[in-house]
């Protein structure tokens, strides 16, 4: 019962959000990155387009994932390392992208297996209580040079 109750409010938040967000602050692109059965956290990549005022998407909720959190990567004597951030700002008249190699959207807790082709329902909030849900494919790692010295 609980299941049902989960998906319902999701379904809720996706339909009810405010539309004035989407407005100024639209997807341009993105994805989850696809991970075996064994691993329980993902990361979802994505970039966004302000045509607004400034704002800052501060949290991420989703229903394939105990949580999400923004995490950006800094360097420390000489080491990467993951940390969370509070927010992520989307410039006015400019963009945001979360890549691989740097800020993204962490997914903690994975509840069910992300395989390629699978769609992840994400609902990014900002800090004007505005919200703007999106649906991103799951896909494979991208594979580059700097991919490679990826922290997943």
């Amino acid at each position: 019962m609980k299941p049902i109750f989960k998906h319902l409010f999701n379904f809720v938040v996706l339909f009810s959000v405010s539309f004035s967000v989407s407005a100024k602050v639209e997807l341009l692109t993105g994805y989850v990155r696809a991970m075996p059965a064994s691993v329980p956290n993902s990361a979802a990549y994505l970039s966004l387009s302000n045509q607004g005022e400034e704002i800052d998407l501060v949290s991420v909720q989703t229903n394939v994932a105990e949580e999400a959190q923004l995490h950006r990567l800094i360097e420390e004597n000489g080491m990467i390392k993951m940390r969370q951030a509070a927010k992520f700002t989307v410039p006015n008249n400019g963009e945001l992208t979360l890549v691989e190699t740097g800020n993204h959207i962490m997914l903690i807790g994975l509840n069910r297996t992300l395989e390629v082709g699978n769609t992840v329902d994400l609902v990014l909030l900002f800090d004007n209580g505005e919200t703007l849900p999106v649906s991103l494919p799951v896909k494979k790692q991208q594979h580059s040079a700097t991919a490679a010295h990826s922290h997943h």
